[in-house]
Formats: structure tokens, sequence, C-alpha cells
């Protein structure tokens, strides 16, 4: 897009990266605030349908789908409330920390083959480093409020999430190791074909490994039943007891946020990513000779096809955290940290260990089930697309450092680093992987 605003607006280049990513900020913010509304809803809906009622009705008609537009009037106009012995500045700032936690977590996830906002070749690091922090607006929350209930709620907020940071780095360690990459485009890309080629089915360690994951992805995003920063029946309302008004929602925006996040997580790392259970999309994309090193109208549908395929499992990802929510009991404080350090932290690292074995030492040519029934890859933009590399360097500059992948006759991945000394041999060499 930098490229389009330089070469064809003729915008400076400064400039162009400038609007680029005012483009890709104003995109990526309807994400948590479009999301929020809709899983507001849907929440609602579904825990209605859990318990045997019918939900929001009389707002949007039968369905009740304008619920969410009167209940965001109603927190905009509220009046915005602070304890007279709050800290002031902490009190104001701490919502805002958590939701740009949440936000800025989204910036390293793809939603198709080469669309995100910034494609990392550590987005998996990235994310859960980001997702961290969103914590500290908590604890100061909690801090600031000049409440015993809001303090003892960050104080159970701060204890579960740092502590479940552990084995939810472990699950997410094994994927990894598996793809041999942290670049999620690529992890997403080497999953093509048959469901088969999914992570999930790679290995039973990896299948019991998302199960981890999913458990501690809930308890990360303050989900029932590990909501004890927040729980009604003891803490009045937890952390977030003295907020009040759209601050009061930029809290519930930081969560809904952060569950789109992990469950797109997991989609990318286990389920295939933007990759449907069969390969209909790439079928014909290949019958219609659709080059994927090369912008095209084409390129562009078949990637579009993929964002709304990755969506669909992102949101069956929600509602699956919604359902959980509305059909487990709360569990006590001691339960949730014994659940994490006696349970999901030692079968996590018994994953770890299995999925090395069976990756590096008993299967390293993979399962007869992890094939492409496209045929094998020879192009190393088919796992990146071209355009995140940008133009070529000038003659005169000295080519960057380009980790490829490409797929040998077992459809294992295999990496391979080149560092090409001058910008015409890595033109060269780029060239001659699209020819073969």
């Amino acid at each position: 897009m930098a490229q389009f605003f330089a070469e064809t607006v003729g915008l400076p280049w400064a400039v162009a990266y400038l609007v680029t990513g005012a483009i890709q900020c104003a995109l990526l913010i309807l994400v948590p605030f479009v999301g929020a509304m809709a899983f507001v809803w849907m929440e609602r809906k579904v825990s209605a349908r859990i318990q045997d009622r019918l939900g929001p009705t009389r707002c949007g008609g039968k369905f009740g789908w304008l619920q969410l537009l009167a209940d965001g009037l109603k927190l905009i106009t509220k009046e915005d409330l602070r304890p007279a012995d709050a800290d002031g500045t902490l009190f104001r700032l701490a919502p805002y920390i958590s939701f740009t936690a949440s936000y800025v977590a989204l910036l390293a996830l793809p939603f198709a083959s080469g669309w995100a906002a910034q494609q990392m070749n550590v987005a998996v690091f990235f994310i859960l480093a980001v997702l961290g922090l969103e914590v500290f607006g908590v604890i100061l929350a909690g801090y600031s409020s000049a409440s015993k209930w809001s303090l003892f709620g960050a104080m159970r907020e701060s204890a579960q999430v740092v502590s479940y940071e552990v084995p939810l780095g472990l699950c997410v360690v094994v994927p990894v190791l598996v793809a041999g990459t942290m670049d999620l485009v690529v992890i997403a890309d080497m999953q093509r074909g048959l469901f088969t080629n999914w992570f999930l089915f790679h290995d039973p360690f990896t299948f019991i490994t998302f199960f981890v994951f999913f458990t501690c992805a809930t308890a990360s995003v303050n989900r029932a039943p590990f909501d004890l920063a927040e729980a009604e029946s003891e803490l009045v309302a937890g952390f977030h007891t003295e907020y009040s008004g759209f601050r009061w929602l930029a809290f519930y925006m930081a969560e809904y946020g952060s569950m789109f996040t992990v469950s797109g997580l997991g989609a990318i790392l286990f389920f295939g990513g933007w990759n449907g259970p069969i390969p209909i999309v790439d079928g014909l994309a290949s019958l219609l000779g659709i080059n994927r090193t090369e912008p095209s109208f084409g390129l562009w549908l078949v990637n579009l096809l993929g964002l709304l395929n990755f969506v669909f499992k992102t949101v069956l990802g929600v509602t699956l955290l919604i359902w959980v929510r509305w059909t487990l009991p709360r569990l006590r404080i001691d339960q949730v940290m014994k659940t994490c350090l006696k349970y999901c932290t030692p079968i996590a690292a018994v994953m770890f260990v299995g999925a090395a074995l069976w990756t590096g030492v008993l299967f390293p040519s993979g399962m007869p089930w992890q094939t492409n029934v496209l045929g094998t890859f020879a192009e190393p933009a088919q796992l990146a697309p071209a355009l995140v590399h940008g133009p070529a360097p000038a003659a005169s500059e000295t080519a960057p450092t380009t980790r490829a992948a490409a797929f040998d006759t077992d459809s294992r991945p295999v990496a391979r680093d080149r560092e090409p000394a001058t910008a015409a041999q890595f033109a060269a060499q780029r060239s001659e992987g699209a020819s073969q």
C-alpha cells in the first residue's frame, strides 16, 4: 500500500508510510469496536438460549440486534464518576492501557496470506507479549480506585494472568516447534490442503496441546470459570467496581478484543488459519492459473475468501468461550491456581517434549496423511507473498537477508537461509524460484 501511494499517487515515502499506517489503524480499530458490539449481542443471545430464555427482543425486531446500539448510547452518555480518594491520573489511564494492549496485538495477527497490518517473523512472541500487558491496566484500576474490593480483584487478576502465561507459552511453542518458525503467515500456509494437514492432527501431542491452550487462553482473557478478578458474588464487580460510562466500556472492549485475538491465534496455530478443511479455493486458484507471487484481482479474491474463512473460525472460538462461561461454575481462587500449576503446566511441558521427539526422532518426514493435494511447492513466495517483501532494492544496494521456505517431496517445510551479496543476485534467485 505504501508503494502504491509513493509510486502511483506520488507522495513522499515518509508520507506514504504515514498514510498507510493510519489506514491500517483505522481498519484494525473496527475489530475491537464492531467486534465487541457483535459479541455482546452474541453473549446475550447464547446465554439466553442456554438458560432457556429469549434474550433481547424489543430493540431491533425479533432478534434484538439494536440492543447493542442502545447499550452503547447509554454508556457514552452516562456520567463519568470518580471516587474522591482515587488517584485521578491512574484511574483515568487504566482502562485505556488495557484497551491499547488488546488493540496493538491485532497488528501482528494476519487475516489471510500476507494480509497483516505488520507481518513479523516473531508474530507469535509479539502477540503473547503484548496481550500480557493488558494486566497492567487491571492492576492500575484496582490500585487507583481507593476500594479494597477493586484492589482484591486486581491482585487476583495479576496472580492469575502471570501464572497462566507459563503454560500458555508452552502450548504455543508446540506448533511453533512443528513449523520451525514464529511467523503466523508461514505457519498457516504450511497447513494448506486437506484438514489432515492442520497442526491439530499432526500428532497426538499437538491434539492434546490445543485443549490445554484453550484452557489457558480462557484464563488469560479473564473469562469464566476463571473470572475471579470480577466475581460479583465476592467483590461486587472486582477491579472495575468504581468505573462507569465509557471507561467501563473500554475494559469490556479490551476483554472481547482479547477473546478475538486468542481465538484467531488458536485458529492459525491448530486449525489451518484461513485454509478450509477442503482446499476448494486453492483448487480454483490452480485451475484459473492465479499466480500467488504477483498481485492481481484473482489473488485478492482468494485472500478475501481466506479472510472470511479465518473470521468464521475465530467467531466459532469466541462462541465457544461464551458457551463455556454460561455452562461451567466459577472456580475458587485456590482452584484456579491449582489448575494452572498442578495440571496445565506439567501437561503442557510433557506435550512439548512429546512433540519434539515425534517431530525430530520418530517421524521426521511427517505422517502419511500430511500431504498437500495440490502438489509440492517450489516458489519461496508461496508461503509469504512477494508483496510482504516490498519492492526489490536498487542495483547499488545490498539486498536484505531473507528466510525462504519450500516443501520437499514429503511436504515437510525445509527452511534455508540465503544471503545474496547484491540486489542483482537477490532478484535472480527470486526469479529462479518462481520459474521452478
